[in-house]
């Protein structure tokens, strides 16, 4: 257990530092205040996540610490809406309702949006 912590744990500092490098440059590269570096960052841990989870059950199968090092650690520290995206795909692939693939994906994008705004307000509210 305390392996796959330190796994989990050295790729999520990766991930995550390069997450802020990417995007900080990228924003840096762009005028405006469209989040080019955040689209960026989400994209390619989209493509980095089904590269590994395609890996996890081929014939030329990862093993389950790399997975785990590289899915949860690194893609997981790099963006967490590449897991998110990544469940919406196992979901359909499961063979469970697409209407459930689909619940999944607008309840969390709106229900995380209400969010985000209702934590502002309540600092707004105690300020």
């Amino acid at each position: 257990m305390f392996k796959d912590i330190l796994l989990v744990g050295i790729g999520s500092f990766v991930g995550g530092s390069l997450r802020m490098v990417v995007s900080k440059y990228l924003q840096l590269c762009v005028a405006g205040s469209f989040p080019l570096g955040t689209m960026v960052v989400n994209v390619l841990g989209c493509f980095l996540i089904g590269i590994v989870s395609s890996l996890s059950g081929s014939e030329n199968s990862i093993s389950p610490a790399v997975r785990l090092l590289l899915a949860t650690g690194f893609c997981g520290g790099f963006t967490t809406f590449s897991t998110f995206m990544n469940e919406n795909v196992m979901l359909m692939k499961d063979g469970d309702d697409f209407s459930t693939s689909v619940l999944y994906l607008f309840a969390s994008l709106f229900l995380g949006f209400v969010a985000v705004l209702a934590g502002r307000q309540l600092v707004l509210a105690f300020r």
